[in-house]
């Protein structure tokens, strides 16, 4: 029976592998990045490239408002899941790792934070969900929140 089990697990792992693999995901991807699993696509030359700037603004009563302020890009939700268009699509949200939604528009309102520091990322995305990527680079901007025990406490409720 333990002889079994080996064999079921030596194949599962190494299925595991063959699949990261044929993916083109690693660890580094999975950790250092936004984890996504998403296709790149790199901004045609000769297109302007698109850019975002992630503001983000804590709300007076509870939370934060996200702005995610693009320039040579134009949201473009009647579209989604269609063929990649340069200069249009969606961003996708994600906080400390792990993706939140897609945006479909510059603001968010996001309402709650782990207390201590939270990383927000915000991507942009083609409509077929592809990141884009200009000189290799994901397009996309990373803001640190902190947050005390006492701002998560003391928010009022909407």
């Amino acid at each position: 029976m333990k002889v079994k089990h080996f064999f079921v697990a030596t194949a599962t792992f190494v299925s595991v592998i063959a699949i990261a693999k044929s993916a083109n995901i690693t660890v580094a991807d999975m950790v250092g990045g936004h984890g996504s699993h998403h296709q790149k696509i790199e901004v045609p030359q000769g297109q302007p490239i698109p850019s975002v700037d992630l503001v983000i603004h804590q709300d007076a009563k509870k939370g934060w408002n996200l702005q995610a302020k693009v320039t040579n890009f134009e949201f473009a939700p009647d579209k989604i899941n269609a063929a990649a268009e340069p200069g249009e699509g969606h961003a996708h949200l994600f906080v400390n790792g792990k993706k939140i939604t897609r945006l479909y528009s510059s603001w968010y309102y996001l309402e709650n934070l782990q207390a201590g520091e939270n990383r927000i990322q915000v991507t942009l995305n083609a409509n077929n969900h592809a990141d884009w990527t200009s000189n290799g680079k994901l397009i996309e901007d990373t803001e640190i929140v902190k947050v005390s025990q006492a701002v998560n406490k003391h928010q009022g409720h909407n």
